[in-house]
């Protein structure tokens, strides 16, 4: 039997005593640890349907973010006029990774965030947040991309139109992992100091400047690449908007809220016939921009408290699945029952403020505090986990809390992939996420640790199961340059990442998923000392 002493942060392989501990009723120990193990898992799935669940009001909320626009007046030196014209406030490029990549990271983030504050003043830094990091990334990379590859229609090719811009999230996406191994093996062998922290953390600002400065094409600080046509050169053709009547009350919310297709960048026109476009230019954009106005005001002539009764109302109502045509039974079964599963998360989310609020401001703050809320249930469910099977929370952390937490990663890249005419942000929060989980995921924890440390005790911080966290770094970083090579190999031979023939589409997806495989069995075995 081990003493409490013998427990080490909150991932580690646990004692008798911890295994006494409880999730809710103390009644659980009187269960076998094989019913409680059920019992826990099921709890964590529930959990990732949450995380679904707001998934969609999250991407609305940041859909509204980034259509934020502002008025811009200039002077036409061959008429004397003055042309206004109104330009998105959120960079093309730095909305990947600020509002994108940052915000479908969060799961990770506040999971690992949570996990540091815990863990306050113990001798070891929990493992929990930076194996769910790591095996975020290498889920990001592999699964996400062996998806996206396969979404567009046969034929139909999606490529990087910024290949600079994306060349630089990619280097800086793989010296996190550089540095992360640096850290850990290099100048400070399992422990981390206040300053590597810091450091950390900064790296995620540089990595802002530059990937601004070769957007923006600076001097000196960015790659000499042509840029084909992007998404935000085009703003959506919006008739049907202007049709709407003040009273038609239905209409306005379910442009404003009930629309689940959700459109990351607003690029697209949801027209069954397909994509329609049309390009900015001085010429139409007052139309263009009082129409806007138009949609506005007309938004805002109602009571938000009436739009936020009808959420609640949209909550507790199942949708007939005979209103989508399904002629099968069982998927009509099915359907119903997955309305009866997530009905409480709905009902529960319905409390986020409507996404047209504040640019959608308010929205994607509460989606973000839910997602906290969650992260917290799932920490503590995977000790219990951890607890009553014996298995080693790393590996808990880097298989299914990482597969689970990154579901709004998926989510968000597949909906790029669909909707945009490019593959840039549909790789871009791939790479961009990366980014974030190492220098704001592992570097936020990393710095709130070292800093106690610093105060309290005078030491370093040490981490817990260093040897495996830096052998999977190794992996990772020996698998991504595989899949990163055929990325760069189907741009030389198809002309695109993403799509084209389809069966050489399936067969990348196959070589993507095989690549995560590795990877997980291959730090599973050193964690478990096997190898």
């Amino acid at each position: 039997m081990h003493n409490a002493e013998s427990i080490l942060g909150s991932s580690g392989t646990y004692g008798y005593e911890k295994c006494e501990s409880y999730f809710l009723f103390q009644g659980e120990m009187a269960l076998g640890n094989g019913l409680r193990a059920f019992l826990y898992l099921l709890g964590l799935a529930y959990c990732f349907f949450g995380l679904s669940a707001i998934t969609a009001r999250f991407f609305r909320s940041m859909e509204n973010v980034v259509k934020q626009t502002r008025k811009v007046v200039e002077i036409d030196h061959n008429t004397n006029t003055e042309v206004i014209r109104h330009e998105k406030v959120w960079n093309y490029a730095i909305a990947d990774i600020t509002l994108l990549a940052f915000g479908t990271s969060f799961p990770q983030i506040s999971l690992a965030t949570i996990d540091a504050i815990r863990n306050l003043g113990q001798i070891y830094a929990g493992g929990l947040g930076p194996g769910t990091l790591v095996g975020s990334a290498a889920f990001d990379l592999f699964p996400i991309h062996a998806v996206c590859v396969v979404v567009p229609k046969a034929g139909e090719l999606k490529k990087i139109s910024d290949i600079g811009v994306w060349l630089v999230e990619l280097f800086w996406s793989f010296w996190a992992y550089i540095w992360l191994y640096i850290i850990l093996e290099v100048w400070t062998p399992n422990v981390v100091t206040l300053w590597e922290a810091l450091i950390t953390v900064l790296q995620f600002g540089l990595l802002l400047i530059h990937t601004y400065a070769q957007d923006k094409r600076w001097p000196y600080l960015s790659l000499p690449l042509a840029r084909t046509e992007r998404p935000e050169d085009w703003v959506p053709v919006e008739a049907s908007l202007d049709k709407l009547d003040n009273n038609d009350y239905s209409e306005i919310l379910q442009l404003s809220e009930e629309d689940n297709i959700v459109d990351i960048f607003s690029i697209h026109s949801e027209k069954e016939t397909g994509p329609l476009y049309q390009p900015v230019s001085n010429s139409d954009v007052a139309e263009s921009s009082n129409m806007n106005f138009h949609n506005k005001s007309v938004l805002q002539d109602f009571n938000v408290f009436t739009v936020w009764k009808h959420q609640f109302m949209d909550a507790v109502m199942l949708e007939n699945p005979e209103s989508r045509k399904l002629d099968n039974t069982y998927l009509r079964l099915a359907r119903g029952t997955w309305q009866v599963i997530l009905a409480p998360w709905r009902v529960l989310f319905a409390f986020v403020p409507p996404c047209h609020i504040a640019h959608g401001w308010i929205a994607f703050i509460c989606s973000l505090i839910f997602i906290s809320g969650i992260a917290y249930i799932v920490t503590k469910l995977t000790d219990m986990i951890s607890c009553v099977t014996g298995i080693n929370g790393y590996v808990i952390a880097f298989t299914a809390l990482a597969s689970g937490t990154s579901w709004p990663d998926l989510v968000a890249s597949k909906i790029a992939a669909e909707r945009q005419t490019t593959a840039d942000s549909a790789i871009a929060n791939i790479t961009c996420s990366n980014s974030v989980n190492i220098y704001i995921g592992i570097g936020i924890p990393w710095l709130i640790d070292t800093t106690y440390n610093f105060i309290a005790y005078r030491e370093p911080l040490r981490i817990e199961n260093a040897d495996g966290l830096s052998f999977s770094l190794l992996i990772f970083f020996l698998t991504s340059i595989g899949c990163i090579s055929v990325l760069v190999l189907r741009r030389l031979t198809i002309g695109a990442e993403l799509g084209g023939p389809r069966i050489w589409a399936w067969i990348t997806s196959v070589y993507f998923m095989s690549l995560w495989i590795v990877f997980v069995v291959l730090s599973s075995l050193k964690v478990s000392d096997i190898i």
